[in-house]
């Protein structure tokens, strides 16, 4: 600060009404020089706010997100996403942060896991993906399963290691899903009994994630763990029983396989509301002979992703670009070996998960060089297209099939006991 030099005698020859003015004014001076300092000072501050905040729009926007959006959105779904897998009564919520997507992990041969280790729950939301124009077009459900691809382990709930003590000539497998008790408790009195037929053994399990009604939540959770208390054949893990996640079932099982299940020969996985001739798959096997990679079912070959977003199984190109799916089976029933299922598992960890549960086990065939072989007994459709025709109701035919999908448990049954009756048909369909 520079100080002015006043004459000598200056104040002397001002009288006390001059002098008091004088140091009025200067005060005066001195403050207002005060504040614009201070006004300076801060200018400069905000000015360094306002170029750090112009240089983030420009990286906003040379994202293609309209400036100020970004930010939106970003705030958007920190305040509003939930954990869209996991949906058990947590006392502590796992804490909101920006996490980037995993890394592909490599099929590591010849490891295998003793136990399944996985026993606490640490996702967060991939909100970077928010920032991106192309998934700002999404659906909001495709866009709940890219924040959440990348949380691929989730802890179980129930586990029967048991099930593959000794030795396992067939492993059968079901998808279920909670509040479908009634379509288990056919299975397990039907086709799906375990049992030893020829002197090999058969076993069985039904796979759950937890229950997606909210409102009843709690009330089909200690129903299925009374169902499991009496059977002993649910393995349940702590993810949202959705459509989305039928892939996380998938892989879970494959994970599951590999580490309990060394000495099982064969598995055969399907869906609840389905027939299915435990007969004629030991006659099949018994036809290829110990066949290596085997993966046989209702394989569809290129078939064209669905662009149709009324469409349940509608999937946008930002999601899969490709004119074709690779071969894959449906998913209402397959078999496979079980060298080549934990295979599989391995090729499972190479791939970003797809909402798709067959489309993305024919991925995985794909990545190990192994085409799915397919087998007219195998009948995920239906016999016949058109679901009115008398020929899907038709006893005999179901004689001579592996699969055939779509009943209800009361339809399956009583095609059950048609079919186990003495049932005399008059000429025997070829297809096995």
């Amino acid at each position: 600060m520079c100080l002015i030099p006043f004459p000598s005698g200056f104040f002397s020859r001002m009288n006390n009404r001059e002098r008091w003015r004088f140091f009025k004014r200067a005060t005066v001076m001195f403050f207002l020089a005060a504040v614009a300092l201070t006004v300076v000072h801060r200018g400069s501050i905000d000015m360094k706010s306002r170029f750090e905040l112009e240089r983030q729009v420009r990286m906003h926007a040379s994202d293609g997100v309209e400036p100020n959006a970004a930010l939106k959105e970003e705030h958007m779904f920190s305040v509003r996403v939930k954990d869209f897998w996991d949906v058990a009564e947590q006392k502590q919520q796992p804490e909101l942060i920006v996490t980037a997507p995993s890394e592909k992990l490599p099929a590591t041969e010849g490891l295998s896991p003793t136990s399944w280790d996985v026993t606490t729950l640490n996702c967060s939301p991939n909100l970077n993906l928010s920032q991106q124009s192309w998934f700002r077009d999404l659906g909001s459900n495709f866009q709940q399963f890219l924040l959440y691809r990348h949380c691929r382990l989730f802890p179980m709930v129930f586990n029967h290691p048991e099930k593959c003590s000794g030795e396992i000539f067939l492993l059968i497998v079901i998808k279920s899903v909670a509040t479908q008790h009634d379509r288990r408790e056919v299975i397990r009195k039907t086709w799906g009994k375990e049992q030893v037929l020829d002197g090999k053994r058969v076993k069985t399990l039904f796979l759950l994630g937890k229950p997606s009604n909210e409102a009843e939540r709690e009330n089909h959770q200690k129903l299925v763990e009374y169902e499991d208390k009496i059977y002993g054949d649910i393995l349940q893990w702590d993810f949202l029983d959705s459509f989305f996640n039928l892939t996380l079932k998938e892989t879970h099982f494959l994970k599951w396989f590999h580490t309990y299940c060394p000495d099982v020969r064969y598995v055969f996985k399907g869906d609840d509301d389905v027939f299915v001739s435990v007969e004629n798959i030991f006659e099949y096997l018994e036809s290829i002979k110990n066949e290596k990679n085997m993966f046989v079912g209702d394989v569809l070959v290129k078939a064209k992703p669905i662009r149709k977003k009324e469409n349940k199984y509608y999937i946008p190109e930002a999601l899969y670009n490709e004119t074709y799916y690779p071969p894959y089976a449906g998913g209402g029933g397959f078999l496979m070996d079980g060298p080549l299922a934990r295979r599989l598992d391995r090729a499972a960890n190479t791939l970003e998960l797809f909402p798709i549960d067959d489309v993305f086990l024919g991925m995985c065939l794909e990545v190990l060089h192994v085409t799915p072989t397919k087998h007219n007994a195998f009948k995920t459709f239906g016999l016949v297209k058109n679901r009115k025709s008398r020929l899907n109701r038709e006893p005999c035919f179901f004689k001579n099939m592996i699969v055939v999908h779509k009943l209800l448990p009361a339809e399956l049954m009583h095609m059950w006991h048609l079919v186990n009756s003495d049932l005399v048909c008059s000429q025997k369909v070829e297809l096995l």
